[in-house]
This record gives structure tokens, C-alpha cells and sequence, in this order.
């Protein structure tokens, strides 16, 4: 039996084409994410195309027992590893004060305690032939502390500075971890409207997914640390050293801000239009939460 690569997230934006890279470089897979259904329509369509080997088990990932059930199955299978990619990762944007303790908790267990139970649990699966990768999704918030996306950005800062120490200790097993550090991705609608919202510059930032997550695995193979896609981004990144955390802070309030009242405004305008169609507006709309992919 060939080694695998696990794919946490599998079925999103991202995960999808970390799955579709894999599998056109010609390695076995392990896809995990919460919908089965949705597992196995990826891995039918990953094998005819690429005839690699898969296989899908389904896992809600904040939940310790549902995770312990992944880690049963694959000790049951005696499945080894050459990879880990880990890219499940969620968020619920706003101010801090106004989200509910469940969507708090909701971030820390996925963003956080399931990334490091999974890498925990799969450096004891490791393949003893094949050199051993981790590719850990952060993002580019983690370099800033971001009002509106306050525990996310957190939560993201944790993987990297995890990770980048996780490197050392693994360094002498022959393994590698490498830190994927986006700007935005467009995975979904809800993460697609954040983009907008943002204009010019949201524009500018944003990257190809497919590409990303080549270029990812690329950097991956070579050993380095950490990759932030885009030659705007990295500029960015730079640039931002020279000035204190808490003046970049101030300045990325604003910026949330007006992206805020930019989507808010677009919502009246699509609510309005609404009612003079129908004769009414579902307000609730303008206001909802939703748990989106890194």
C-alpha cells in the first residue's frame, strides 16, 4: 500500500485544489472534510482522472469525538503518510463583542486544537521511506493584529509561530513543515464579497487558487518555511515592519470599517430593490454570520 497525503478542508475552495496539485503530481490521497457525500464525488472524479489511489472519511473537526473517530480509522487501516495539508480553517467576521461565545470556540477548535491533533496524531503514521511534509494554512492576517477579525488573525498567528517551530524539532526525522501565508482567496461567495468589499486593493491581493496551491507544494518539496504568494503581499509584509503594531492596527480598523459600510450598503441597495419588487425585505440578511474557509 502507497503512502498518503491527508487533506483536512478537502471539499472547499482551497482543499479542492491542494487535492487536484496531489493528485496530478501522482500521490495517493486521504480527504477528510464534513460531508461525505461531497468526499466521494471529489475522490471518484480525482481517481479517473489522475488514477490515483483515495480515500474519503468524513469528520467534524471541532468536535474531539468525531476526530477520535478519524484517528481510529486510519490506525485501523494502517494507513502511513508522506504528507499532511493542513487547510481546514474558519471564521466569523465582525466585532468581537458581538459574537457568540459558540463562534469563538467554533474558530479555536478548528483553526487551532483540531490542526494540532491531526499533525500530532499523523507524525506517529509517517511513511519510514519518503521524506515526511506538513503544509499548514495560515494567512497573511497572521503577521497583524486585525480588529473585526480579531480571534481569527489570533488564531492564524498561533499556526505560524506553531509551525515554524514544529520545523525545528522535525528537521532531525526528515521532515519539513512549510507555512502557507494567503491575502485573499477566492474559495467561496462569502469570501468573494469580502474581496470586493475591500475594492482596489482587495483586488490586487487576492491570488489564483490553483496557482497558490502549486506554488505551495512546490516550496513545500524545497524545505522552506514560509510562503506568502503574491510580490504585492510580500511587499506589504515588508514594508509593514517599519511601522508599530499597534498604528498597522489602527489602520487596518478603518480599512474593515469602510468595507463594512461598502457592504452594508449594498445590501440596503439589493434590500430596497427587493421591496419595491415584492413588497418587502428579509432585514435579517444583512446581518448574518457565516463560517467561511480560510
Amino acid at each position: 500500500m502507497r503512502s498518503k497525503v491527508l487533506i483536512t478542508g478537502a471539499t472547499g475552495g482551497l482543499g479542492k485544489a491542494f487535492a487536484v496539485e496531489c493528485a496530478r503530481r501522482g500521490w495517493d490521497l486521504f480527504l477528510t472534510d464534513l460531508h461525505q457525500e461531497k468526499l466521494e464525488i471529489l475522490a471518484a472524479g480525482l481517481k479517473r482522472a489522475y488514477g490515483v489511489g483515495m480515500v474519503c472519511r468524513a469528520c467534524d473537526l471541532t468536535d474531539p469525538v468525531s476526530r477520535a473517530g478519524l484517528f481510529q480509522f486510519i490506525r485501523s487501516g494502517r494507513t502511513r503518510f508522506r504528507g499532511l495539508i493542513n487547510v481546514a480553517g474558519g471564521d466569523f467576521e465582525g466585532l468581537f463583542r458581538e459574537r457568540e461565545p459558540d463562534q469563538l470556540r467554533t474558530i479555536l477548535r478548528l483553526n487551532i486544537e483540531a490542526t494540532l491533533e491531526v499533525t500530532h496524531a499523523l507524525l506517529e503514521w509517517t511513511d519510514p521511506i519518503e521524506p515526511f511534509r506538513i503544509i499548514t494554512v495560515s494567512s497573511l492576517a497572521a503577521f497583524f493584529p486585525m480588529p473585526v477579525k480579531a480571534t481569527y488573525a489570533a488564531s492564524k498567528r498561533f499556526l505560524l509561530d506553531f509551525s515554524l517551530a514544529l520545523r525545528d524539532e522535525v528537521e532531525r526525522l526528515g521532515a519539513t513543515v512549510t507555512v502557507l501565508c494567503p491575502a485573499g482567496l477566492p474559495t467561496n461567495d462569502i469570501c468573494i464579497e469580502a474581496i470586493e468589499a475591500q475594492g482596489l486593493l482587495g483586488h490586487l491581493t487576492t491570488q489564483n487558487i490553483g496557482q497558490v496551491a502549486a506554488r505551495t507544494v512546490d516550496h513545500a518539496l524545497k524545505g522552506h518555511a514560509v510562503y506568502v504568494p503574491g510580490f504585492l503581499n510580500r511587499s506589504m509584509l515588508l514594508l509593514s515592519r517599519l511601522v508599530p503594531a499597534a498604528s498597522i492596527s489602527t489602520l487596518i480598523g478603518r480599512r474593515w470599517r469602510a468595507a463594512h459600510r461598502h457592504r452594508a450598503d449594498a445590501a440596503v441597495n439589493v434590500s430596497g430593490a427587493l421591496l419595491h419588487r415584492d413588497g418587502k425585505a428579509d432585514r435579517s440578511s444583512l446581518h448574518e454570520d457565516s463560517l467561511v474557509g480560510v
